[in-house]
Protein backbone atom coordinates (compact mmCIF):
# COMPACT_ATOMS: atom_id res chain seq x y z
CA UNK A 1 0.00 0.00 0.00
CA UNK A 2 1.58 3.43 -1.05
CA UNK A 3 0.74 5.88 1.30
CA UNK A 4 0.51 10.03 0.80
CA UNK A 5 1.97 10.77 4.87
CA UNK A 6 3.66 8.43 7.05
CA UNK A 7 4.28 9.44 10.41
CA UNK A 8 6.94 7.78 13.02
CA UNK A 9 6.67 8.32 16.49
CA UNK A 10 9.67 7.31 19.02
CA UNK A 11 6.42 5.81 21.50
CA UNK A 12 2.89 4.87 20.76
CA UNK A 13 1.32 8.24 21.43
CA UNK A 14 4.23 10.61 20.47
CA UNK A 15 1.88 11.06 16.94
CA UNK A 16 -1.54 11.41 18.50
CA UNK A 17 -0.60 14.42 20.95
CA UNK A 18 1.66 16.13 18.38
CA UNK A 19 0.13 15.35 14.84
CA UNK A 20 -2.60 13.30 15.19
CA UNK A 21 -4.99 16.25 14.04
CA UNK A 22 -2.85 16.95 10.99
CA UNK A 23 -3.21 12.98 10.20
CA UNK A 24 -7.04 12.78 10.67
CA UNK A 25 -7.79 16.47 8.65
CA UNK A 26 -5.82 14.95 5.72
CA UNK A 27 -7.48 11.50 6.03
CA UNK A 28 -10.67 13.46 5.21
CA UNK A 29 -9.48 14.98 2.47
CA UNK A 30 -9.27 10.95 1.19
CA UNK A 31 -5.33 10.62 1.82
CA UNK A 32 -3.87 7.50 2.66
CA UNK A 33 -1.87 7.96 6.12
CA UNK A 34 -0.07 5.60 7.64
CA UNK A 35 2.26 5.74 11.56
CA UNK A 36 5.13 3.74 12.54
CA UNK A 37 5.99 3.42 15.99
CA UNK A 38 9.59 2.78 16.88
CA UNK A 39 9.09 1.32 20.56
CA UNK A 40 6.12 0.05 22.11
CA UNK A 41 6.34 2.51 25.60
CA UNK A 42 7.62 -0.60 27.39
CA UNK A 43 9.86 1.87 29.88
CA UNK A 44 6.22 4.13 30.24
CA UNK A 45 5.40 4.30 34.56
CA UNK A 46 1.51 3.83 33.87
CA UNK A 47 0.27 0.66 32.36
CA UNK A 48 1.99 -2.39 30.32
CA UNK A 49 3.04 -2.43 26.58
CA UNK A 50 0.58 -4.98 25.72
CA UNK A 51 -1.84 -2.12 27.02
CA UNK A 52 -0.07 0.59 24.53
CA UNK A 53 -0.22 -1.89 21.87
CA UNK A 54 -4.22 -2.33 22.22
CA UNK A 55 -4.41 1.69 22.57
CA UNK A 56 -2.53 2.83 19.59
CA UNK A 57 -4.97 0.12 17.74
CA UNK A 58 -7.79 1.81 18.95
CA UNK A 59 -6.36 5.07 18.09
CA UNK A 60 -5.50 4.42 15.10
CA UNK A 61 -8.94 3.71 14.21
CA UNK A 62 -10.07 7.06 15.73
CA UNK A 63 -7.51 9.06 13.59
CA UNK A 64 -8.34 6.63 9.88
CA UNK A 65 -5.18 5.31 9.58
CA UNK A 66 -4.69 2.88 6.89
CA UNK A 67 -1.84 1.13 8.30
CA UNK A 68 -0.04 1.20 11.65
CA UNK A 69 3.15 -0.74 12.82
CA UNK A 70 5.57 -1.29 15.05
CA UNK A 71 8.97 -1.74 14.97
CA UNK A 72 9.84 -3.37 18.37
CA UNK A 73 12.61 -1.15 18.89
CA UNK A 74 14.14 -1.12 22.71
CA UNK A 75 12.37 1.65 24.20
CA UNK A 76 15.06 4.44 26.02
CA UNK A 77 17.63 1.99 24.45
CA UNK A 78 17.40 2.17 20.68
CA UNK A 79 20.43 3.81 19.11
CA UNK A 80 21.19 5.72 15.67
CA UNK A 81 22.86 2.91 14.19
CA UNK A 82 23.04 1.10 10.70
CA UNK A 83 20.73 -1.84 11.81
CA UNK A 84 18.24 0.74 13.12
CA UNK A 85 18.29 2.90 10.44
CA UNK A 86 17.60 -0.09 7.68
CA UNK A 87 14.57 -0.69 9.57
CA UNK A 88 13.15 2.60 9.47
CA UNK A 89 14.39 2.77 5.38
CA UNK A 90 12.50 -0.75 4.92
CA UNK A 91 9.00 1.09 6.27
CA UNK A 92 9.84 4.22 3.90
CA UNK A 93 10.72 1.88 1.14
CA UNK A 94 7.48 -0.45 1.74
CA UNK A 95 5.05 2.43 2.15
CA UNK A 96 6.44 4.75 0.12
CA UNK A 97 5.06 8.16 1.42
CA UNK A 98 5.55 11.69 -0.11
CA UNK A 99 5.77 13.07 3.28
CA UNK A 100 7.46 11.74 6.35
CA UNK A 101 7.17 13.25 9.75
CA UNK A 102 9.33 13.02 12.65
CA UNK A 103 9.56 13.61 16.22
CA UNK A 104 10.67 16.69 17.15
CA UNK A 105 14.48 17.77 16.95
CA UNK A 106 14.96 17.96 20.83
CA UNK A 107 12.45 17.66 23.58
CA UNK A 108 11.97 16.92 27.12
CA UNK A 109 12.09 12.95 26.48
CA UNK A 110 16.12 11.99 25.14
CA UNK A 111 13.93 9.17 22.62
CA UNK A 112 12.05 12.55 20.49
CA UNK A 113 15.42 13.82 19.75
CA UNK A 114 16.83 10.57 19.35
CA UNK A 115 14.18 9.36 16.79
CA UNK A 116 14.07 12.55 15.16
CA UNK A 117 17.57 11.80 14.09
CA UNK A 118 16.95 8.41 13.04
CA UNK A 119 14.60 9.29 11.40
CA UNK A 120 15.99 11.54 9.29
CA UNK A 121 19.18 9.68 8.57
CA UNK A 122 16.53 6.78 7.37
CA UNK A 123 14.54 9.23 5.41
CA UNK A 124 18.11 9.91 3.10
CA UNK A 125 19.68 6.56 2.48
CA UNK A 126 15.58 5.34 1.61
CA UNK A 127 16.73 7.19 -1.69
CA UNK A 128 20.11 4.76 -2.07
CA UNK A 129 20.14 3.05 -5.01
CA UNK A 130 23.32 0.80 -3.46
CA UNK A 131 21.94 0.14 0.16
CA UNK A 132 20.50 -3.14 -0.21
CA UNK A 133 17.23 -4.12 2.04
CA UNK A 134 14.31 -6.43 2.04
CA UNK A 135 10.35 -6.89 2.49
CA UNK A 136 9.00 -9.16 4.68
CA UNK A 137 8.95 -12.27 2.21
CA UNK A 138 12.69 -11.27 1.14
CA UNK A 139 11.97 -9.41 -1.85
CA UNK A 140 14.45 -6.40 -2.96
CA UNK A 141 13.00 -3.01 -1.92
CA UNK A 142 13.19 -0.69 -4.28
CA UNK A 143 14.95 3.27 -3.43
CA UNK A 144 12.84 5.50 -2.38
CA UNK A 145 12.71 9.43 -1.20
CA UNK A 146 10.18 10.99 -0.07
CA UNK A 147 9.48 14.80 -1.11
CA UNK A 148 9.58 16.46 2.18
CA UNK A 149 10.59 15.67 5.80
CA UNK A 150 8.88 17.69 8.71
CA UNK A 151 9.40 17.54 12.18
CA UNK A 152 6.13 17.82 14.87
CA UNK A 153 6.37 19.77 17.70
CA UNK A 154 5.94 17.97 20.96
CA UNK A 155 6.49 18.55 24.68
CA UNK A 156 9.02 22.08 24.44
CA UNK A 157 7.77 24.37 22.73
CA UNK A 158 9.50 25.45 19.08
CA UNK A 159 8.92 28.48 17.11
CA UNK A 160 7.08 26.45 14.43
CA UNK A 161 7.61 26.86 10.20
CA UNK A 162 4.67 26.62 9.41
CA UNK A 163 1.08 25.48 10.99
CA UNK A 164 -1.38 23.13 9.86
CA UNK A 165 -5.12 24.11 10.24
CA UNK A 166 -6.72 21.11 12.37
CA UNK A 167 -10.08 22.95 13.20
CA UNK A 168 -11.91 19.91 11.50
CA UNK A 169 -9.69 17.17 13.02
CA UNK A 170 -9.41 18.88 16.95
CA UNK A 171 -12.21 16.27 18.70
CA UNK A 172 -11.24 13.45 16.83
CA UNK A 173 -7.10 13.84 17.71
CA UNK A 174 -8.36 14.66 21.36
CA UNK A 175 -10.52 11.14 20.91
CA UNK A 176 -7.99 9.43 19.96
CA UNK A 177 -5.45 10.85 23.01
CA UNK A 178 -8.02 9.76 24.89
CA UNK A 179 -7.58 6.15 23.83
CA UNK A 180 -4.36 5.91 25.93
CA UNK A 181 -6.45 5.35 28.89
CA UNK A 182 -3.76 4.13 30.75
CA UNK A 183 -1.10 6.96 30.08
CA UNK A 184 -3.45 10.42 30.56
CA UNK A 185 -5.67 12.07 32.76
CA UNK A 186 -8.14 9.18 33.62
CA UNK A 187 -9.79 9.22 36.91
CA UNK A 188 -10.74 5.51 37.14
CA UNK A 189 -7.31 4.65 35.89
CA UNK A 190 -4.55 3.50 38.41
CA UNK A 191 -1.06 4.24 39.04
CA UNK A 192 1.86 7.01 39.86
CA UNK A 193 0.89 10.32 38.55
CA UNK A 194 3.38 11.14 35.90
CA UNK A 195 3.94 14.51 34.00
CA UNK A 196 1.60 12.89 31.57
CA UNK A 197 -1.23 11.67 33.65
CA UNK A 198 -2.10 15.07 34.90
CA UNK A 199 -5.12 17.50 33.83
CA UNK A 200 -2.73 20.23 33.73
CA UNK A 201 -0.46 17.97 30.81
CA UNK A 202 -4.53 17.64 28.28
CA UNK A 203 -5.06 21.69 28.98
CA UNK A 204 -1.57 22.50 27.62
CA UNK A 205 -2.07 20.36 24.35
CA UNK A 206 -5.32 21.70 24.21
CA UNK A 207 -4.77 25.48 24.59
CA UNK A 208 -0.98 25.06 22.47
CA UNK A 209 -3.71 23.70 19.39
CA UNK A 210 -5.83 27.01 20.38
CA UNK A 211 -2.57 29.15 20.66
CA UNK A 212 -0.94 28.19 16.70
CA UNK A 213 -4.65 28.49 15.43
CA UNK A 214 -4.57 31.49 16.75
CA UNK A 215 -1.80 32.92 14.98
CA UNK A 216 -3.15 31.70 11.33
CA UNK A 217 -6.99 32.69 12.13
CA UNK A 218 -8.26 29.59 12.53
CA UNK A 219 -9.91 27.73 15.97
CA UNK A 220 -6.79 24.93 16.05
CA UNK A 221 -3.29 24.10 14.43
CA UNK A 222 -0.54 22.12 14.85
CA UNK A 223 2.78 23.35 14.18
CA UNK A 224 6.03 21.65 12.27
CA UNK A 225 9.98 22.47 11.98
CA UNK A 226 11.87 21.56 8.73
CA UNK A 227 15.50 21.59 7.62
CA UNK A 228 14.71 22.32 4.27
CA UNK A 229 13.80 25.26 2.24
CA UNK A 230 10.04 25.41 1.60
CA UNK A 231 8.83 26.66 -1.91
CA UNK A 232 5.64 27.49 -3.43
CA UNK A 233 4.71 28.14 -6.90
CA UNK A 234 1.85 30.18 -6.22
CA UNK A 235 1.11 32.46 -3.13
CA UNK A 236 -2.39 31.91 -3.26
CA UNK A 237 -1.57 28.17 -1.91
CA UNK A 238 -0.18 29.88 1.59
CA UNK A 239 -2.91 30.34 3.93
Amino acid sequence: MKLDILAFGAHPDDVELSCGGTLIVHAQKGYKTGVVDLTRGEMGTRGTSDQRMEEAADAGRIMQLSVRENLYMEDSWFVNDAEHQKAVVRMIRKYQPEIVLANAPYDRHPDHGKGARLVEDAFFKAGLKMLETFDEAGRPQEPWRPKKLYHYIQSVSIQPDFLVDISAGMAKKMEAIRAYKTQFFNPSASGPDTYISSPAFIKMIESRAQEFGHRIQVDYAEGFVQSQFLGVSDLFHLV
